[in-house]
């Protein structure tokens, strides 16, 4: 009797594991197919040679100077609203709208004639860029928090091998088996049209970080979160204070057996829109309070603008050099090079040991001053295998900071700061790009030929670099200065 007893709260024990485990389990799983097959495009590499191919037959400057642009302006058009909305409608609306955004961005693609039919693409594309944040914060809304660093690596490691396999089946594609671009994307858009079929099995959060918190006690101990964009843990600061409503999501299952949706449903609290801005604001001044958030933020703001133009305007840099009418051209090897070098770099990255407190502007100025020397000789050398190698020794540097500008912001952030600094940063960098676009590439500014734009960019980096080398030796001054005064009063002291 003792023992058929004491065998029943084992049994329940294991069926509550089984069941915990399910309930982030089939939420990853989906979000990975997802993200996966989102990201499976093999048409896009080849983008530029085939809106100037006999497919479309558009000019180089429709392309470059009337159409392109408009992906910019209506990113940073959508980024606050998104952010917003992502967080009020509780993450998988916004996952459903990506997926509606992109199949209409690839069926544009494969029918629209009309210049204006390709700029309202191009606002498609943005905000399906825009929704983006959507599909990389919809896992903590329905994981418990100790999971976040795993969940984050499956979500972040899906798009990658979802990126890599379009890029290289796309290559093989056309250099292989002689597809055309059309039928690349057509495949594009059936893969798409894949994942949003499985983001409708999404289940739909009950909970979000700003607007839809479960009611309890605010946490006072330390919280772990992630970086969505490179899986690196950041532990919080325990005295850092979290936004009205967070709870301990440890204590309160999250599909946990006894409670109901008439129980949850209770339980959740809708925060008033205006509190919630009011309440950014203040995180928001307190956050740029800080001189090395501050200093980190700059830069990943300055790089991620020039970053976006290279990288959008480097296949049209390509087709100027070696037109690929003319010969075969390898842009989604390229892109899956440089992929997967810049994701082996970010992984080294991670286990550096060095004190960017004090080094960390003039590793940036040094890193930033690379970049502009590869930038640079992409434009003025006018060989395709040295722009193609130039562009990869980009990406990867790019990846690398980025990966460390991360972690070094998140460092003593809440999930919900973290959240507000990465959407202000990211906004801020659509801002310059978006000031650049127009001044530099868009037809009714200067509207300047693809070679001339390119060494604006390297001038660009090659000042960002500047200004930190300047920023770091002047901290590093300061920093000895600071310590010689101390070493100075000991002596005295004794």
């Amino acid at each position: 009797m003792a023992d058929s007893h004491g065998g029943r709260p084992a049994r329940r024990s294991a069926r509550a594991a089984g069941g915990s485990a399910c309930s982030w389990a089939l939420p990853t799983a989906l979000l990975c197919a997802y993200g996966f097959f989102c990201s499976v495009r093999p048409s896009e590499p080849f983008l530029t040679r085939y809106l100037l191919g006999p497919h479309k037959n558009l000019s180089e400057t429709q392309v470059f100077n009337e159409i392109y642009p408009v992906w910019t302006y209506s990113y940073l058009a959508l980024l606050f609203p998104v952010f917003l909305a992502t967080d009020y409608l509780r993450y998988k609306p916004v996952v459903l709208l990506q997926g509606l955004s992109l199949i209409v961005t690839w069926f544009m693609l494969l029918y629209a004639q009309r210049l204006w039919a390709f700029q309202f693409l191009e606002f498609f594309y943005g905000m399906g860029t825009a929704t983006d944040i959507a599909y990389y914060s919809y896992i903590y809304s329905v994981v418990d928090i100790n999971l976040y660093q795993q969940v984050t690596s499956y979500c972040r490691s899906a798009t990658l091998v979802g990126y890599t396999v379009g890029s290289v089946s796309g290559q093989v594609l056309v250099s292989v088996a002689g597809w055309s671009l059309f039928s690349l994307n057509v495949v594009s858009l059936t893969s798409i049209s894949i994942a949003f079929a499985t983001a409708w099995f999404l289940p739909m959060p009950q909970k979000s970080l700003f607007f839809h918190h479960l009611s309890s006690q605010q946490l006072s101990c330390e919280m772990k979160v992630m970086d969505c964009k490179n899986g690196a843990a950041v532990q919080d600061h325990p005295d850092v204070q979290r936004a009205p409503g967070w709870e301990d999501e440890t204590k309160v299952p999250l599909n946990g057996e006894g409670y109901s949706a008439e129980k949850q449903s209770t339980q959740t609290q809708k925060v008033d829109i205006s509190k919630v801005l009011k309440d950014l604001w203040q995180d928001f001044l307190q956050c740029y309070s800080s001189r090395t958030m501050l200093c980190w933020s700059v830069w990943w703001a300055l790089s991620t603008c020039g970053y976006f133009q290279v990288i959008n305007y480097a296949q049209g840099l390509w087709e100027m050099v070696l037109p690929s009418h003319s010969a075969d051209i390898y842009n989604g090897a390229v892109e899956a090079a440089s992929t997967l070098l810049g994701a082996v770099a970010v992984v080294v990255v991670g286990h550096i040991k060095t004190s960017w407190a004090m080094w960390g502007e003039v590793a940036l100025a040094l890193f930033s001053l690379l970049i502009a020397a590869a930038v640079f000789v992409m434009d003025t050398v006018r060989n395709i295998w040295v722009c193609y190698a130039s562009y990869v020794i980009f990406r990867i540097i790019y990846m690398m900071l980025i990966t460390i500008a991360t972690f070094q912001i998140a460092t003593n952030l809440s999930v919900e700061r973290y959240a507000l600094v990465f959407g202000v940063n990211t906004f801020i960098a659509l801002a310059l790009q978006t000031l650049l676009t127009v001044i530099v590439v868009d037809a009714s500014g200067l509207g300047l030929d693809i070679f001339t734009q390119f060494m604006i960019y390297a001038s660009y980096f090659a000042a960002i670099s500047l200004v930190f080398l300047v920023s770091g030796i002047c901290s590093i001054v300061g920093a000895y200065r600071r310590q010689e005064q101390v070493q100075s009063r000991s002596p005295e002291s004794q």
